[in-house]
């Protein structure tokens, strides 16, 4: 057993304030800390981790008092009973004509060999349809690897299945917020190392319409580099960008993939899953000299 000595606690007041409206208030609370230089930031996060707080925007501590005792541990949460596994798509399906982004050319899906031409090259009652699809990488739910934004990082071929498949999934949902940024504050409370991170906006909703160009969530430099850090495996967003279109610059592309980590656009149905307990796989073809390319992304949900 430890000395006494070395373990730490503090007391404080706490003050949180949600991006979706309304507050909550504690005071006298007590937390472990790995030591007596933990600053208000540190702790708020620390206490926002703790609580599994969702959709903070501020956290203010006050009246902090730094306590030598033994370390009483964190609080665990149990797991809810199995349930037999289901498979959600979470995929935009892709039709010709369809726009994805604004300014990208749509998909142009035909024949290359039609059912009644194939007639002429096969015994009677036999026939073939193959097609041909011309489109960018970037149609329907496709994924992000470092070659996309960076020369010498690792293409689509060169990615492992381990790193697209069977990837323990976390939602983190944003719903109902009055921002459109997704700040470093609403994934504090997440263990996020190694898990596909999939961010529930809602903004699906406007698949198809014009709205969906337009005013859509996105995650902020800073919390892009929370992630980066935390090391998930991927992180994947129901809206038009993980990034903010208006700022040329690109951090959350920037940040992740310049850690390995992939991202996922144009995702959907993530009501469909809960917080945890699920499988996900978003795998595209292994294509050298590509950096993005449509998934039929889905998870495997186990309760």
């Amino acid at each position: 057993m430890s000395d006494n000595t070395d373990e730490w606690r503090v007391q404080f007041d706490a003050g949180v304030t949600f991006a979706n409206g309304g507050g909550l208030q504690a005071q006298d609370f007590r937390l472990d800390v790995p030591g007596p230089d933990i600053g208000d930031g540190a702790l708020g996060e620390l206490f926002v981790r703790h609580l599994g707080l969702l959709m903070v925007d501020k956290v203010a501590i006050s009246n902090k008092r730094l306590l030598r005792e033994p370390h009483k541990g964190s609080r665990g949460t149990a797991a809810g009973p199995a349930s037999g596994p289901r498979t959600v798509d979470l995929s935009h399906g892709i039709r010709d004509g369809m726009v994805t982004y604004p300014g990208l050319p749509a998909p142009e899906i035909s024949d290359h060999l039609s059912r009644q031409a194939s007639r002429e090259l096969y015994a009677a009652g036999t026939e073939f349809s193959i097609n041909r699809i011309s489109m960018v990488a970037n149609t329907g739910t496709y994924l992000d690897s470092p070659f996309h934004r960076f020369a010498e990082g690792a293409d689509l071929a060169a990615l492992s299945l381990s790193r697209l498949t069977d990837l323990d999934g976390v939602v983190i949902r944003v719903l109902g917020s009055s921002e459109r940024a997704i700040e470093r504050s609403v994934l504090l409370p997440y263990d996020v190392a190694g898990k596909a991170v999939l961010l529930h906006t809602g903004w699906d909703r406007n698949w198809g319409t014009e709205r969906y160009a337009s005013g859509y969530p996105y995650l902020t430099a800073d919390a892009a580099a929370w992630l980066a850090a935390q090391q998930p495996a991927l992180v994947g967003i129901d809206s038009l960008n993980i990034d903010d279109a208006g700022d040329d610059t690109r951090p959350a592309h920037t940040a992740l993939l310049d850690a390995g980590i992939l991202i996922v656009e144009h995702l959907r149905g993530l009501e469909q899953l809960p917080p945890y307990g699920f499988r996900f796989h978003a795998a595209p073809p292994a294509i050298e000299g590509m950096g993005t390319f449509p998934v039929r992304a889905y998870a495997i949900v186990d309760r």
